[in-house]
């Protein structure tokens, strides 16, 4: 295979980021595929930073090894954080329907942790706070997220004060950086971040509020047209939502994928007229839009598994990444670098995405 250059964005959700780790790890093996730079919001910025860390100390086979080594260090943390198994143990000890589910969800440690959070803050726990990503980013086997080799990075994160986007990249692209990117405001205290222009000290929250994740950074001319975005939020559900798990989930993945629908009709937009011929003297980008994705998996979820990162889950999330971006490289291979495997238009509409 002819090599091949593409940028990824890679979205935030949580425990479901282990998807992302799955199809980083089954693109990790290619060595014709180029990653020239990553965009990541929350869980992932979390997974672009343990890549941009892993290639920027090796190159060649050694980084891509070093990526994945990070990537696997890196769930393995998070995994040891949370593990959901009582849900499990009931559910298997006790076959129901399913709408009994809805009774034990209420009692679920994910329910638990939804309650308490919406009566205790973050900053109530007083001198006892701490951020447990802090320690789990300081010690990844390979750490300089600001280096500037290896793939350029860009991490989303949202200003408290003014509830814009901010981008941090190149050196400002530290272990603040990543965790604000990732600060969910009902368990993490807002991350504060010293402007080293102007001196001034801003708080920032969850990337995913303003852009899950950012396109705009890869349409720099430098770099390669084709952006892989890395779905982590299911962009349909076929049923409306009834019960306030359901409701409460679907206004979650809602909220998170505006900013990318947003982006992405402003590129359709953009397409549109490269159609027409009405920007021969503009420079402006042609992005080729593609997605990695697999909503069958994610509508089976909730919002709630969000939060609960147990081993056995993340490695099915793993798993299923893995087999998400093994089908796009069957699929999809050879249009990269050629044409869009998205159609915009249909998906902008709802009719979906061609295959």
């Amino acid at each position: 295979m002819q090599d091949k250059q593409i940028n990824l964005a890679l979205q935030g959700g949580g425990a479901h980021g282990a998807f992302g780790w799955g199809v980083l790890d089954r693109l990790l093996d290619e060595p014709w595929l180029q990653i020239s730079a990553i965009s990541g919001t929350s869980a992932g910025a979390l997974n672009g930073a343990a890549i941009k860390a892993g290639m920027s100390r090796h190159s060649g086979p050694a980084g891509r090894r070093a990526a994945r080594e990070n990537l696997n260090c890196l769930w393995r943390e998070v995994g040891e954080m949370s593990d959901n198994r009582m849900v499990r143990w009931m559910h298997s000890l006790m076959p129901m329907p399913r709408s009994m589910h809805r009774l034990t969800e209420m009692f679920s440690p994910a329910a638990w942790l939804d309650g308490i959070s919406r009566i205790f803050s973050p900053y109530d726990y007083g001198p006892f706070y701490s951020n447990p990503l802090s320690a789990v980013l300081q010690e990844l086997p390979y750490t300089g997220f600001d280096s500037e080799k290896g793939p350029e990075l860009f991490v989303a994160a949202t200003n408290v004060r003014s509830g814009r986007i901010r981008v941090f990249t190149g050196r400002r692209v530290t272990v603040d950086a990543v965790l604000a990117s990732a600060c969910l405001p009902t368990l993490f205290r807002a991350v504060e971040i010293a402007d080293p222009d102007t001196g001034n000290v801003e708080s920032f929250w969850d990337g995913g509020y303003t852009g899950n994740p950012a396109l705009f950074p890869l349409y720099a001319h430098h770099l390669p047209r084709d952006i892989v975005i890395v779905n982590i939020n299911p962009l349909m559900r076929d049923g409306v939502p009834k019960t306030p798990v359901e409701i409460s989930d679907r206004v979650n993945e809602i909220s998170f994928n505006s900013a990318l629908m947003s982006e992405l009709r402003a590129i359709n937009f953009v397409k549109r007229l490269h159609r027409e011929d009405r920007l021969r003297d503009r420079a402006m980008k042609d992005p080729l839009v593609h997605m990695i994705l697999d909503d069958v998996l994610m509508n089976d979820l909730t919002a709630r598994s969000k939060v609960m990162p147990g081993p056995g889950f993340l490695a099915r999330m793993k798993q299923a990444g893995q087999e998400a971006a093994d089908r796009f490289l069957n699929d999809h291979a050879d249009a990269l670098n050629r044409q869009d495997t998205v159609d915009l238009p249909a998906l902008l509409t709802g009719s979906g995405i061609v295959g």
